[in-house]
């Protein structure tokens, strides 16, 4: 899976962006809490990090956003803001995220690849960079094995992913159009039809029949084996060393260039709780839980959660070969034409970072800003 080093310059496919999920009140391991409005804001007491009032951060209520759960979660994130309170908005879909921080209602956020490039070539590079990995792995295919017995059963049938040019999407028809099997990108339909559905909708259009199979992330693709399902293919087979972005932290050029030490404090606790996670893998999978009810109202079942943060990396590295790959992906799908790749990437703050904690640097795979 390797693609060409040009440039690649692009205009994706438009998906619609879907509503905010409410913010509700967590356990945080420092500081104290208060809710306000659809954001939860976390409150500790210092000095502000470069005399800045408060951060913004986005993110997905989503097992795949481990890190930002975590260290939301375990108040890892305020303990080195200090006096710079956080505010925490869940999102349900990266447009929607890209939205926000291109309105300045996030300064900062995690979020797939796809939707991160989209946003930076539509703003012709001017609107974010990513500046640290996340996530590694987490995806499959799942069917009904009583559908489809193998990865040759697949034409004819109903294969859902969970939105319109996400990552996932992409995998997906990338996958097919390698197997020679025609899929028309943007209506889905073709040798095998291509359906688009949310994530919390997929396992209920599963069980009823409605569909054959997805392509997923965590915890949607272990929801989904507790109903009945099998893995046919974890996309981590389909990489080199089986790794893979799936999740960047991207922050506005605009507060980076302003605010780089509340960037850098962000980075810091990202880094901090990612360790943490390896660490500590039984009390990061509660975190991430407990975290999960606090936004949506319902913690996932061991059955679910268990295998599914297993099969996520949580990791500082961006993996930036695999974006570039990614969006050649989408390009080939026809999906993506022309995407900008060049300076997406800034890691300076997240390399001082990991410098300071005695770890070696992280690569821009020759996408990082001049």
């Amino acid at each position: 899976m390797h693609a060409p080093r040009a440039t690649l310059r692009r205009s994706l496919a438009a998906a619609a962006a879907l509503p905010l999920l409410t913010g509700v009140l967590g356990a945080c391991g420092y500081g104290s809490q208060a809710e306000k409005g659809d954001q939860t804001v976390y409150v500790a007491k210092g000095k502000k990090t470069g005399g800045v009032d408060e951060v913004r951060i986005g993110y997905f209520a989503n097992v795949t956003h481990a890190t930002a759960l975590v260290g939301l979660q375990k108040g890892l994130f305020q303990k080195e803001l200090g006096g710079t309170l956080v505010k925490a908005q869940p999102f349900n879909a990266g447009p929607s995220e890209i939205e926000a921080l291109n309105a300045g209602a996030i300064d900062i956020g995690w979020i797939g690849p796809s939707p991160a490039i989209n946003g930076f070539t539509k703003s012709g590079g001017q609107n974010l960079r990513i500046i640290s990995g996340s996530a590694s792995g987490g995806v499959s295919l799942v069917v009904d094995p009583k559908k489809i017995k193998s990865l040759d059963d697949l034409k004819g049938k109903r294969i859902a992913t969970p939105q319109l040019g996400n990552t996932q999407d992409v995998a997906l028809l990338n996958y097919l159009s390698g197997k020679g099997l025609k899929v028309d990108a943007n209506t889905g339909k073709g040798e095998v039809s291509v359906v688009r559905q949310d994530n919390k909708e997929i396992p209920a259009s599963f069980e009823s029949g409605a569909l054959d199979g997805a392509w997923v992330p965590e915890p949607t693709a272990s929801k989904l084996v507790a109903g009945g399902g099998k893995v046919l293919l974890d996309e981590k087979k389909l990489w080199k060393d089986g790794r893979f972005v799936l999740t960047n932290v991207i922050v506005s050029q605009k507060f980076l260039k302003e605010h780089p030490e509340v960037v850098e404090a962000v980075l810091r606790g990202s880094v901090k709780s990612n360790a943490w996670i390896k660490a500590n893998p039984d009390e990061a999978k509660a975190a991430v839980n407990a975290k999960l009810k606090a936004d949506s109202g319902k913690a996932l079942p061991a059955e679910v959660l268990d295998p599914a943060f297993k099969n996520v990396e949580t990791t500082d590295d961006p993996l930036a070969s695999t974006l570039r790959d990614e969006a050649a992906h989408a390009v080939g799908a026809g999906l993506l034409k022309d995407p900008l790749l060049d300076g997406i990437y800034d890691l300076t703050l997240l390399n001082k970072v990991l410098k300071d904690e005695k770890r070696p640097a992280v690569e821009d795979a020759g996408l990082g800003a001049k």
